[in-house]
């Protein structure tokens, strides 16, 4: 990295974006890009051309061509590159919003949202903005989402991008409907973009859509998973391509997208903010795969499952902007490093992040920063068992949701969430916080359960609210005994097997992320053929010896079987009069149901079980969490015997391989009298 990148990147990141930095920041950027003709800087107004059934949006850098009245992003002309997309898809199957929904019961129906209506908001050398709505009515019943859709494309004057938000109106007469996913898909051309790039260690060159086709690829235990067997580039023979490799958690899913090398351009999706993703920051949602496409996603039902899917009544009004993102494009002249590209779309992503709220959006349903709130405080861990005094919660997950239960927020996707994380003191500040009720949610690594702030905090515009203190006692009743894992709300701490080398994806070989392998759920039987998991106080290490998901056990071509693990320790004294707590904090689980014995594992009736729970698919879809639960199990000291103890962790369910847990932390508590 060069120095002026690395100037740039420490501007933007050790400061909250005053305006000194940011415009240090802007002008390093103007003389990189002077250097490397990363995003080159015209004077050129910005024009608008309507025709009969096109609008082009043109400053000069881009041409964006869009279908009329429709809204479908049909072209995108750049650096002496005519169609940036894929012209040998249909125009509706280039650049587009799309949606996927039901009626309340009813079959799934998926909506490239075509509009009906195309109207000029703003028009001038400085700005264009450009709607294309599609509103609902009675006639449309079943056909279409009882929605009015309003979808948004913004060009600036000397921007190298476009941006696009989109606003989403149910009214209270209207039906109910079940909303599963909506986001925005970009394809490319596959004969420009073979290079994807997801984070600083998870790119590489990616496979063409044509290995995934019979006879180049073969499909493998879903259809998302491809063995190439016969691929165009035969140095990717015998890799596994799924999009699901390339997952990413919100938090860290602000840029990602393709390099073409002749000519050097980037193809970038920016998400400067995540209040209008569901989830929270923890949940994941994909990003560029094999198409080459790239995607903002809004909401989905990955990694959670139908928890995640939101449903609205007849009778429930709603409204939500979604967006804006930004599209950005950059280019290096021949010679240069073309990797350069990706270094600079980090940058540009900072400068959108610091920059948000935008102010040049015109709808009003999208406040500006000084119609939004803040609140700020600290967050401390008062635990008794650890320390007489108040812990600071350094690194806390502190934020505000709708209100609900303790990590509700997990769950939340109708909605809108504002997080931070608390600094090295302790101390938080959540900005520019729409107005609205909200409760303050937080986590903190380190320790089990959720935080929730009982009063509901209600932002109005303008306010900086300042909650001073506030204290998390996390789940405690007694000293621990024993424990296995970190509290963190992942299984990578655990045991990651190698993959099968017959279904390897090369760039998580030596990777912090090894548990984006496929097939890693098959390893269990071939390391437990005919026992189970046993782990020993004392003696087993959680890293080398409890695996990272309790799946089935296969027995047969489509025959599998459910597991019992067990953890044994020794107690030197028990209370008999006492309760012990067992703390079970899951990272995932699919389709699954944890059942809990001590010292009888053939007992008719568990000491706990908790049902059936979980549709995470975390294991297939190679995440290492899912959608985090806690269980607190009372175990009566008649349950102990002084000497060796086995608690016995038994998870039945077995009709399909995915089935299973991911453990984030296990811990035994000593009943609150002495042991």
């Amino acid at each position: 990295m060069t120095s002026t990148l690395r100037r740039i990147i420490d501007c933007l990141s050790d400061c909250s974006g005053c305006k000194t930095c940011r415009g240090n920041a802007r002008q390093d950027m103007l003389n990189m890009n002077q250097d490397t003709n990363c995003a080159p800087m015209l004077t050129q107004g910005v024009r608008l051309h309507i025709q009969d059934r096109y609008v082009v949006m043109d400053n000069g850098i881009i041409q964006v061509s869009l279908s009329k009245p429709g809204g479908i992003v049909t072209g995108i002309r750049y650096n002496g590159i005519d169609n940036l997309l894929e012209v040998q898809n249909k125009e509706t199957n280039r650049g587009y919003w799309d949606l996927h929904w039901n009626e309340i019961g009813g079959k799934g129906i998926f909506d490239v949202i075509q509009g009906t209506s195309f109207r000029v908001i703003v028009e001038n050398e400085e700005q264009v903005e450009i709607s294309f709505t599609r509103t609902w009515n009675h006639s449309l019943e079943g056909k279409y989402i009882p929605l009015n859709i309003d979808k948004r494309f913004i060009m600036l004057r000397g921007s190298s991008g476009f941006y696009t938000y989109a606003i989403y109106e149910h009214f209270r007469e209207w039906p109910g409907f079940e909303l599963g996913e909506t986001r925005i898909t970009f394809k490319l051309r596959k004969d420009k973009f073979q290079y994807m790039a997801v984070a600083d260690n998870r790119q590489r060159y990616m496979p063409f859509p044509d290995d995934r086709s019979n006879g180049r690829g073969v499909p493998l235990a879903y259809p998302e998973a491809v063995l190439l067997v016969n691929p165009l580039d035969q140095r990717l023979t015998g890799e596994v391509d799924d999009k699901y490799q390339y997952s990413c958690e919100n938090k860290d899913l602000r840029v990602h997208g393709w390099i073409c090398f002749d000519p050097p351009v980037g193809f970038w999706q920016i998400t400067p903010s995540d209040e209008f993703r569901s989830g929270g920051p923890l949940k994941q949602n994909l990003s560029s795969h094999v198409g080459p496409t790239t995607l903002a996603m809004f909401l989905s039902s990955h990694y959670a499952g139908k928890y995640m899917v939101p449903q609205f009544e007849a009778g429930e009004p709603w409204k939500k902007v979604f967006g804006p993102i930004f599209m950005y494009f950059n280019s290096a002249a021949y010679g240069n490093d073309p990797l350069l590209l990706w270094e600079d779309a980090k940058i540009k992503m900072m400068v959108e992040v610091q920059s948000w709220p935008y102010g040049f959006p015109t709808s009003e349903d999208f406040p500006k920063s000084e119609q939004r709130g803040n609140a700020n405080g600290r967050i401390l861990i008062q635990d008794r068992y650890i320390s007489n005094y108040c812990l600071i919660a350094s690194g806390a997950y502190v934020g505000l949701a709708p209100p609900g239960d303790a990590g509700s927020w997990q769950m939340e996707s109708k909605n809108y969430q504002f997080w931070t994380q608390a600094n090295e003191n302790g101390f938080f500040s959540i900005r520019n916080i729409r107005p609205g009720d909200y409760n303050l949610y937080a986590w903190v690594p380190g320790f089990i359960g959720d935080y929730r702030h009982e009063a509901v905090i209600t932002i109005i515009s303008g306010c900086n609210i300042e909650m001073g203190d506030v204290i998390y006692e996390p789940p405690r009743d007694g000293p621990t005994l024993w424990e296995i894992g970190i509290p963190d709300r992942s299984a990578a701490e655990f045991y990651v097997p190698d993959p099968d080398p017959k279904y390897i994806n090369r760039l998580f070989v030596n990777h912090p992320d090894r548990f984006r392998q496929y097939g890693l759920w098959e390893r269990y039987t071939e390391l437990y053929p005919e026992g189970d998991l046993v782990y020993k106080i004392g003696v087993s290490d959680y890293r080398k010896d409890w695996f990272f998901a309790q799946v089935v056990r296969k027995i047969g071509d489509n025959a599998y079987q459910g597991t019992t693990w067990q953890i044994k320790f020794e107690l030197g004294n028990v209370d008999r009069n006492g309760i012990y707590k067992l703390r079970v904090a899951l990272a995932s689980a699919t389709l699954a149901e944890l059942q809990v014995r001590v010292n009888d594992p053939n007992s008719n009736r568990p000491l706990f079980t908790t049902g059936l729970i979980g549709r995470d698919n975390a294991i297939a879809r190679h995440g290492i969490h899912g959608i985090y639960k806690l269980y607190n199990v009372d175990i009566p000291g008649t349950r102990f015997v002084k000497g060796e103890n086995t608690i016995f962790l038994k998870q039945p369910r077995c009709n399909s391989p995915f089935q299973g847990f991911m453990y984030d932390y296990i811990r035994l508590e000593c009943s609150p009298t002495p042991c």
